[in-house]
């Protein structure tokens, strides 16, 4: 995972909480892939908000071939 200044890593954590920004748009930004933005996630977030997260992101993509 490259390394990011505090801006960009607050600005990755908001689109990865956000239900309307798949991965693939943060990499293509960010250039992280969508392994390096969950192990942000864990380690930025609090662990029952990260568990919280995934359980929603992985329901996003049961549901879209294309989302999260």
């Amino acid at each position: 995972m490259q390394d990011l200044s505090d801006p960009e890593i607050s600005d990755v954590i908001h689109m990865a909480l956000s239900d309307h920004i798949a991965f693939s748009d943060i990499k293509e930004q960010y250039g992280l892939s969508e392994s390096d933005v969950k192990k942000l996630m864990r380690k930025s977030l609090k662990s029952g908000s990260y568990r919280a997260w995934r359980k929603r992101v992985s329901r996003f993509s049961e549901r879209r071939a294309h989302y999260k």
